[in-house]
């Protein structure tokens, strides 16, 4: 099985993207072939640079690269085309921190299903994967089944008939039925009824998992979108007052000092924080200090 998650492309909606992005194995980039469309989506201004570093910086390290709209009539199909997207965006990519070699870049339409499922006619110049085929061939990445449990909630729905069902992807750990889960940062603990994965139910899930599952005695207002389901009798989740984080500057209008106040991101989470202290810089590709 494969669970694809729609990101959002715009800039307003960055904080969805990273909720989808922090969930996944691998990113498809997907960026348009058409004239003057791929080079303001790879702009300054664009989202294909934000989202390939975000991606990065999230963890995600396998990836796809879509090359679409090659039906474009001001494309049509063509290899040169092709050819300065792919050193374009492998350009990019290198600098974020991908190893472009082991990314493959696929040539297709959408709409007319070019490269999608099977070898398109239309392009007889390209010889790699299509782009299931391209998804065939990814590494399944290692699950962490042995540590404690953590499941970060993206939704709680209210089924009729069934009750209160939260939903997530298992980042470590495993959840089964009986399970008295425990969820962070407010407390509440109670039981799990039921888990389910593409309408089947499930003896457990595993890490890499998007399920959901049933707890008893408990309403949709009392859970939300970013609590952390944990096991009870194994480390359970506790929120925190402050941690020590590396941070990447993407881009920033003025400085950033002791004090600044951002949102962060974290998982399905987002929280107001405030940096209390910058201990060191380093430079992002070498791991070098560079003041303390």
């Amino acid at each position: 099985f494969f669970t694809v998650i729609d990101a959002p492309g715009h800039r307003d909606f960055i904080k969805n993207m990273i909720t989808g992005t922090s969930q996944a194995d691998c990113a498809i980039l997907v960026v348009a072939s058409g004239v003057g469309e791929f080079e303001a989506g790879i702009s300054k201004e664009g989202q294909t640079r934000e989202h390939a570093l975000l991606a990065f910086t999230l963890g995600v390290k396998q990836m796809i690269v879509a090359i679409n709209k090659m039906d474009d009539s001001s494309v049509m199909y063509g290899q040169a085309r092709y050819e300065e997207i792919k050193s374009e965006v492998t350009t990019y990519l290198k600098k974020v921190g991908y190893k472009p070699a082991k990314i493959p870049f696929v040539p297709i339409s959408g709409w007319e299903g070019d490269n999608m499922i099977d070898r398109s006619t239309n392009m007889p110049w390209y010889k790699g994967p299509f782009l299931l085929e391209a998804l065939d061939n990814l590494n399944a990445p290692k699950r962490p089944s042995d540590k404690p449990l953590r499941l970060p909630l993206q939704d709680v729905y209210k089924i009729g008939g069934i009750g209160t069902v939260p939903v997530g992807r298992v980042e470590t750990g495993v959840i089964k039925p009986g399970m008295v889960a425990t969820f962070g940062p407010v407390g509440l603990s109670t039981e799990v009824k039921s888990v389910e994965m593409h309408h089947e139910s499930l003896p457990e899930a595993v890490p890499g998992d998007n399920v959901g599952f049933n707890v008893k005695n408990v309403s949709v207002k009392e859970l939300r979108r970013g609590f952390v389901a944990s096991d009870s009798k194994n480390d359970p989740a506790k929120g925190t007052q402050d941690f020590t984080a590396q941070v990447i500057v993407l881009n920033h209008p003025g400085q950033i000092g002791n004090g600044y106040s951002p949102v962060l991101d974290c998982h399905t989470a987002h929280v107001a924080c405030k940096f209390k202290e910058i201990t060191e810089k380093m430079d992002r590709r070498s791991g070098k200090v560079l003041e303390v």
